[in-house]
């Protein structure tokens, strides 16, 4: 659907703003709010005191909102809360935090009638009486989409912190409150629709998912064929299998002199024309490239060597985001792994592509999981990854079942990837809406709510 353009235009000489509608006005942030107002983070909660303390990670990013559920609890004086204490159509803005791929300095509102204060990462920002907190809000979410919030970011000790006076030194355009409103009212519902669409296609990729672990762990514990005779396993997790299968411990399925092992400790930083090193933030479809690794130095790696990797081999991720595996490509030949990660080899009795699938079944990965639980550093023994058990048919039925699982997760990974298009569209689109609407490029006056404003 399209929109009309205001009538009469005025150059802004803001570069990021450009024309905006003649009767709008010009000023900056800091005059939209009463002031910028530090949070605080207060003591464990004694009894006394006790109040919700919004934190960064109450925000939803996708909606920019503040998340009531769930809340942390401080205990914080009602001396030292004063002017601190959050009021409904209180805008918050992150001022320390974040990182690269989300750099600090987003804002959200706070919609809630909740006694509570924000905390030190925070900033609570009142909102004066001639503007519109939604509009506002909407204005913000479009500064953080551009990327205006970056040039008034300072970094010390890997911390990011938003100075919020230069931040708020920013000049926008300003509708009266009343079109303010208007604009909010048009934003709220459209947003609405497209938030709808956006979880329907979330709730797809969550369905293809479970679908996609569903016929995995199903051909990989009972196999292909439904009138197979088949047997308890004795295995609790595992019911019935084949009964020609057999149950093993992984460490069998692994080639002679190449046994399953984590690698190098401590990495170092990276460095140019250095070996190739797997992380366990590595052990991603697609990511297993030679020009996606991080590298370390001979020196470090030689102690390591029995841990160099092969093509075919299986790396599998044993802390951090545990349970993800992956084959190792041909390019990746005498590459290494760290502490993160183990190397599965596969005898050749055995098919890497089947092993792969069976490392990936939600089967295997409860057992290991299971014996994780209670352990300080979350994660899995190379003890414990030794002696899986897995059910083992013979290498034709592997080559068999490797090969049908190779189609159908093909098939469910590009209806997952169309989802996930649909998803990014149904984004960009939202982000492009706000932003035209918020900066005046379209008139919405008259596609707006009777709503009061």
């Amino acid at each position: 659907m399209s929109f009309p353009r205001y009538e009469r235009y005025k150059d802004s000489g803001v570069e990021w703003l450009g024309e905006v509608p003649e009767h709008w006005i010009l000023d900056r942030l800091k005059w939209s709010v009463e002031g910028c107002i530090n949070g605080l983070w207060g003591d464990d909660p004694n009894g006394e005191d006790v109040i919700p303390c919004i934190r960064v990670a109450d925000f939803d990013r996708a909606k920019n909102r503040v998340r009531a559920e769930d809340l942390t609890y401080r205990s914080i004086s009602e001396e030292k809360r004063l002017n601190r204490s959050l009021k409904n159509g209180d805008l918050l803005i992150e001022k320390s935090g974040g990182g690269d791929n989300q750099p600090v300095g987003v804002v959200v509102l706070f919609d809630h009638n909740l006694n509570a204060v924000c905390s030190n990462f925070v900033a609570r920002m009142p909102v004066r009486s001639n503007f519109s907190p939604r509009f506002l809000c909407y204005l913000h979410s479009v500064l953080y989409a551009l990327r205006l919030n970056t040039k008034s970011i300072k970094q010390n000790t890997g911390i990011q912190n938003l100075d919020s006076a230069s931040y708020l030194d920013e000049r926008f355009g300003i509708p009266t409150v009343y079109e303010q409103g208007l604009i909010a009212d048009f934003l709220d519902r459209e947003t609405a629709k497209i938030d709808a669409l956006i979880a329907e296609q979330q709730r797809l990729v969550e369905l293809l998912k479970e679908k996609r672990q569903a016929v995995i762990s199903h051909a990989v514990t009972k196999g292909l064929n439904p009138d197979a005779p088949m047997k308890d396993s004795g295995i609790e997790w595992l019911g019935e299998v084949p009964e020609h299968w057999v149950i093993v411990p992984l460490k069998h399925l692994t080639a002679p002199g190449r046994d399953i092992m984590y690698g190098i400790v401590l990495p170092g930083p990276n460095v140019d024309n250095g070996v190739p090193i797997v992380k366990g933030g590595d052990v991603r479809p697609h990511r297993l490239r030679l020009e996606l690794l991080n590298r370390t130095t001979e020196a470090i790696e030689a102690p390591y060597a029995r841990a160099r990797l092969r093509p075919s081999d299986i790396v599998y991720s044993i802390r951090g985001s545990i349970g993800d595996a992956e084959l190792v490509p041909d390019e990746l030949l005498d590459a290494n792994i760290t502490q993160d990660v183990a190397r599965i080899s596969p005898d050749q009795t055995v098919n890497s592509l089947w092993l792969l699938f069976v490392m990936k079944s939600v089967r295997v990965f409860v057992q290991l999981e299971q014996r994780s639980l209670g352990a300080a550093v979350r994660g899995i023994n190379i003890f414990d990854l030794k002696r899986a058990r897995i059910p083992f048919p013979d290498i034709q039925e592997q080559k068999t079942i490797a090969t049908f699982l190779d189609r159908e997760t093909t098939k469910l990974d590009a209806l997952t990837a169309e989802a996930q298009t649909a998803i990014t569209l149904l984004q960009e689109r939202r982000t492009a809406l706000i932003s035209a609407a918020v900066t005046g490029k379209i008139d919405v006056r008259g596609f707006a709510s009777d709503s009061t404003h």
